[in-house]
């Protein structure tokens, strides 16, 4: 069973999420926050497996509670950021405070648990319909600081492979799959890549792929 949190200043979006989500099998959401102070703490109590977050809140926004869960604990859980706002300076300031994946909320019940999934999983996943802004958007701006300044180092063929895989989406469990590769050596790739990309996870390290053009 997968555990949700879900963080959202609108009380009647958190009950409909909570509902559609009571129609699958394999997902439950354990608790609610209506703003990033109380998501914080409700993450404490609920230790949730992965929290679906808004950006736009009173108090403490979204960006707030990103940065602050992951200066906070090596062990955050992932966070799907699913809200109304698709302009392309939220995207990446969510995708570099942390975030692993970005949906829309007019998205499907279908969309919404297989972003989940994915989440749970391991992987990253970004709206398709924002998929282009968010390159355009990287290519045009300085990488930040938190994606590593320091010249980054060739990646082998395999290393790219699996670059590539990661900025679709893909968990650690599908990469081995498709590329035929026991899961502890996608592991150990998925490490080298970090390191040289000089990223702290795996979105900012398809950030700074993106930013360098690496993945061509």
């Amino acid at each position: 069973m997968i555990r949700v949190l879900v963080v959202d200043d609108q009380t009647l979006v958190r009950q409909g999420i909570r509902s559609l989500l009571d129609l699958t099998d394999d997902i439950e959401v354990v608790g609610e926050a209506d703003d990033g102070m109380t998501a914080l703490a409700a993450i404490a109590e609920h230790t949730p497996d992965v929290v679906l977050l808004d950006l736009r809140m009173p108090r403490h926004d979204g960006i707030w509670a990103l940065t602050a869960l992951h200066d906070g604990t090596a062990d955050a859980p992932p966070v799907l950021v699913l809200t109304t706002f698709d302009n392309d300076t939220l995207v990446l300031d969510a995708m570099r405070a942390g975030a692993c994946g970005y949906l829309l909320k007019d998205v499907t019940l279908e969309q919404l648990t297989h972003a989940i999934r994915v989440l749970a999983d391991g992987g990253t996943l970004i709206s398709p319909s924002i998929t282009d802004r968010l390159l355009r958007a990287v290519h045009r701006r300085r990488p930040p600081a938190d994606i590593g300044l320091a010249p980054i180092q060739q990646l082998t063929e395999r290393e790219l492979e699996v670059l590539r895989l990661v900025a679709e989406g893909y968990s650690n469990r599908e990469i081995a799959r498709a590329l035929f590769l026991a899961e502890g050596t996608v592991k150990n790739h998925v490490s080298t890549v970090l390191l040289k990309l000089g990223a702290r996870d795996r979105t900012n390290a398809v950030l700074r792929a993106l930013h360098e053009n690496v993945l061509g």
